[in-house]
């Protein structure tokens, strides 16, 4: 089959535009690039903004497809990118090289195929028409941390929305490797939920990522606790439960959020500005405490006199704490509790390797549904004000573009 783009039109594209400007006190690193990028976006880029660009379709390489994008969640990085602090510097703290087409979190539909595009379902070339998802994690395979297995920590990474253009627009290419087929949520969903929940495989695998490879996972019947009842602590809730936990817990101020996280998993939902979490949590498990405890505020800080104290007055030992929102925060981390309680506290970052994109997937087609995470639809042309409004609201959860006309 023949692609039908028409490539004398131009794409419209959501591009997120700053300015390089380190901080007095920054020095650039040795992968830095003066003027183009760097690991540390919070350091150097200023002011930024968003602006609907007029972009060539691109054309996909050998191994490369082209993607007619269906949907595309609004990230909290995507967020933070568009979010400045007083000095105007933006919030996230990672790898950034602006200007660059914002989205990773997308779903869409082959249109056109390099001619060693190798579909992983079939082993043979992408054919045009198939659904399929995308890491956002665009790994090298051949640095050290690569070879050793550890495709979300490459010395090399390039991130979608982030470094490369993202899918803030109608088309995107990508390699194929990186591409993972939905075909097995068409017959249960249909089409229309097909493309919404392969959305959110991205950031179920980072959810998953980090309670399950790098937490660890639990035993059925054990206690987890959530910290943060965003996209990946809502999608925790939901892998915890199918993985057999008796008691999640979730910790979340949004009253909307606490609703949506108990209809996707959670067993009890705490408002931390009510009670205080340590002592709910000992209370909820009869003084068991917790197994698992993931971080997902994004303000370890503010927390972890809770963690703490739900490790240290638990009666559980070789708990394990994982840290998963991102942020230029320190933990006051007291040694004696790690100590004492045999606990563990690990970092967990990206989502791709140790066939996490394919097993959030098949537990989709499983029944694992996580759609009540998306809670507003919008276009394209709308997307910069929903950035600006999730800088303060709490009360959306999910925010995904279906209309890139």
């Amino acid at each position: 089959m023949k692609s039908n783009v028409d490539r004398t039109k131009k794409m419209r594209a959501n591009c997120l535009l700053a300015d390089w400007d380190p901080k007095p006190d920054y020095k650039l690193g040795s992968r830095d690039v003066e003027g183009e990028r760097t690991y540390l976006g919070s350091k150097v880029w200023r002011n930024p903004r968003m602006e609907i660009i007029e972009k060539e379709i691109p054309t996909p390489g050998p191994t490369e497809v082209l993607i007619e994008v269906k949907a595309c969640g609004i990230c909290g990085s995507d967020v933070h990118m568009r979010q400045a602090d007083e000095d105007g510097y933006i919030f996230y703290p990672g790898l950034t090289a602006f200007p660059a087409t914002l989205g990773h979190e997308l779903s869409g539909r082959v249109v056109e195929a390099g001619e060693k595009a190798i579909n992983k379902r079939t082993n043979k070339r992408y054919e045009i028409g198939e659904a399929v998802c995308a890491e956002e994690m665009l790994w090298c395979a051949h640095c050290k941390p690569c070879a050793d297995g550890f495709p979300n920590h490459c010395e090399n990474l390039e991130e979608i929305g982030f470094s490369t253009d993202g899918a803030y627009a109608k088309y995107i290419t990508l390699d194929a490797r990186y591409l993972w087929s939905l075909e097995g949520l068409r017959e249960k969903y249909g089409e229309e939920k097909m493309w919404l929940l392969g959305s959110l495989v991205e950031p179920t695998s980072v959810a998953y990522n980090a309670v399950i490879e790098r937490g660890g996972g639990i035993r059925p019947g054990q206690n987890v606790v959530i910290l943060g009842g965003g996209p990946i602590g809502a999608a925790a809730c939901a892998i915890l439960k199918s993985a057999g936990a008796t008691s999640v817990i979730l910790s979340e101020p949004s009253a909307i959020r606490r609703e949506m996280a108990l209809s996707m998993g959670a067993t009890h939902a705490i408002d931390p500005f009510k009670v205080n979490v340590a002592d709910e949590v000992l209370k909820i498990t009869e003084g068991a405490g917790a197994d698992l405890i993931l971080e997902a505020t994004g303000l370890p800080s503010v927390v972890w006199a809770d963690v703490e104290k739900i490790i240290w007055e638990g009666r559980t030992v070789n708990a394990t704490v994982v840290l998963v929102a991102r942020a230029d925060d320190r933990i006051p981390l007291n040694g004696e509790v790690l100590q004492v309680r045999r606990a563990n506290v690990v970092g967990a970052q990206g989502h791709s390797g140790h066939g996490t994109f394919p097993n959030v997937i098949s537990a989709m087609s499983a029944g694992m549904d996580v759609s009540p995470l998306i809670t507003k639809k919008i276009t394209l042309d709308e997307t910069e004000d929903n950035c600006v409004m999730l800088q303060t609201d709490r009360d959306e959860v999910k925010i995904t573009i279906t209309n890139f006309d």
